[in-house]
């Protein structure tokens, strides 16, 4: 008990931890810096605040920034309302309430996990492969995991919630779906709407990714820039895209204030999509579909996956995890720690907003400009870019807190780290790590962006595979990546629960 009170005051240090992975990671840049890119990284620096006013590359960004918000709401309300209706289906709640075996709603699930594994960037590859070039491939390569995303934390919330009367509703005559959501609405709709606007922010980063890797929309013109060199292209398209997103953030915020409004927008987004479509004479016609070239067996499979050196690909994508793991939780709370002032929050929230703006394709490309490829450049890009992500979130939650929880260390002589640590910190430690467990989950399915970079891993082999065409080894490592996923999945689950319910217990 002794011992216990003593580790408490280390609390707050907890989410430090991770940054000891730091350590690694510089070492292996530095040994790696070659300096060749110093002039061209110039170049690319001050194009930032010189960027490329031309009036026809003005015109064609504001055309890519409208089929790339065009995808993102589209895919966002396909996934929000399939999901919800999919979340409830597959909860032990609405089976419970039908009289049938909870274990049914155990196997829905199991093809809800396989779907949710896949990263969109790798759907976008596949559909293009089946589908051919078009619009909605982008749109339903993001739709697929969100949907089963969104069917998930609703099964969570439904299945987690006090027992509310539906019991008496069913009695009424009213239908199980019906009675579900009337009775637990109430309760959850808050964190739903919530979740609900963090996904239209995350669509809107997936659907640039998938334009940098040829999908259409401004990530398409940024990557086009990029490999031509031209940077101050490429920072018009930085600078509208960052605009978009302080757009699409202000305007989620200001909704979840007003739990009708996301809703609202949710149904009319689809119809919104069609005509907004139509006006930038996007063909909307459905694809055909181009069936594979082979037909892959058992055994054709069976002998793709001997040629693999699995060890290998899977303890480099392991390593990168772990290191962008370490960058994305430890990052925020360091900086804030080295620097808690209010301009220093101001500072530290346009960094991190930098960070989620631009894609990691385009920020591992920058630091090849100085540094050889290697794991820790790709775990580098990856963690800089989710640390933009968990930054966001835990300024808004010290920024919620701060005034209150620091005045009595400030006002006892502490300085304001000692405040910031011992206050808000302290306070935020255990639901912080919990986000900082899911956002790994979210790390391990984002390797298959930064594979090419670190030349090395399943995202490397995975993309070496679909370029060739050798789709026994593309069934392969997506089953491999399927299992890694699920299991990193289970993990992170455990310890996001742990965390958080140490957070609900403790008093702060």
């Amino acid at each position: 008990m002794a011992l216990q009170q003593r580790l408490k005051p280390a609390l707050p240090l907890v989410p430090l931890l991770p940054g000891l992975a730091l350590l690694p990671v510089l070492v292996v840049v530095l040994l790696d810096l070659h300096g060749g890119g110093w002039a061209v990284l110039g170049e690319a620096l001050r194009s930032i605040v010189q960027p490329s006013l031309d009036p026809v590359l003005i015109a064609s960004l504001l055309e890519g920034a409208q089929v790339t918000l065009l995808t993102a709401l589209l895919a966002w309300c396909a996934s929000c309302i399939a999901g919800t209706f999919i979340g409830i289906v597959c909860s032990d709640t609405f089976w419970s309430l039908l009289g049938a075996p909870t274990r049914i709603a155990r196997v829905i699930r199991v093809p809800l996990a396989l779907l949710r594994s896949i990263h969109e960037l790798i759907w976008g590859l596949l559909l293009l492969q089946l589908l051919g070039l078009s619009f909605w491939v982008a749109g339903l390569a993001i739709a697929i995991p969100y949907s089963a995303y969104m069917a998930r934390l609703v099964r969570d919330l439904i299945d987690t919630r006090p027992s509310p009367p539906w019991r008496a509703l069913i009695s009424s005559g009213a239908p199980a779906i019906s009675a579900v959501l009337t009775a637990i609405t109430p309760s959850m709709a808050p964190e739903l709407v919530q979740q609900m606007g963090q996904r239209l922010d995350c669509a809107l980063r997936s659907a640039v990714m998938l334009g940098v890797f040829g999908l259409g929309g401004l990530g398409t013109d940024l990557m086009l820039s990029l490999q031509s060199l031209r940077f101050r292209e490429v920072s018009s398209g930085l600078w509208l895209l960052a605009g978009l997103m302080v757009i699409v953030e202000t305007g989620t915020r200001q909704m979840r204030q007003r739990l009708g409004a996301l809703p609202g927008l949710l149904i009319a987004g689809l119809p919104i999509s069609v005509v907004w479509a139509k006006e930038l004479s996007l063909d909307l016609s459905w694809p055909h579909w181009n069936p594979l070239p082979i037909s892959p067996t058992l055994s054709s499979v069976l002998e793709a996956m001997t040629q693999a050196n699995w060890a290998e690909l899977i303890g480099a994508t392991l390593v990168i995890t772990a290191w962008a793991s370490a960058i994305a939780i430890a990052g925020p709370p360091l900086l804030l720690l080295i620097w808690p002032s209010r301009l220093g929050r101001h500072a530290q929230r346009f960094t991190w907003r930098l960070c989620r703006i631009c894609p990691v394709p385009l920020t591992a490309l920058l630091m090849l400009l100085l540094v050889k490829p290697s794991l820790a450049v790709a775990a580098a890009a990856l963690g800089l870019h989710h640390a933009g992500v968990t930054g966001r979130i835990l300024l808004d939650a010290v920024d919620q807190r701060h005034n209150v929880s620091s005045s009595g260390h400030l006002v006892a002589g502490g300085s304001q780290r000692t405040a910031m640590l011992y206050g808000p910190l302290a306070q935020l430690s255990r639901n912080y790590l919990a986000v900082g467990a899911q956002r790994s989950e979210v790390i391990l399915r984002d390797t298959a962006v930064v594979g090419l970079v670190g030349g090395a891993g399943l995202g490397w082999e995975l993309m070496e595979a679909l370029s060739s065409f050798y789709w026994d080894l593309v069934i392969a490592l997506l089953i491999t990546y399927a299992v890694i996923t699920m299991a990193g999945e289970l993990l992170t689950d455990h310890w996001q629960r742990a965390w958080a319910c140490q957070a609900d217990g403790s008093t702060g």
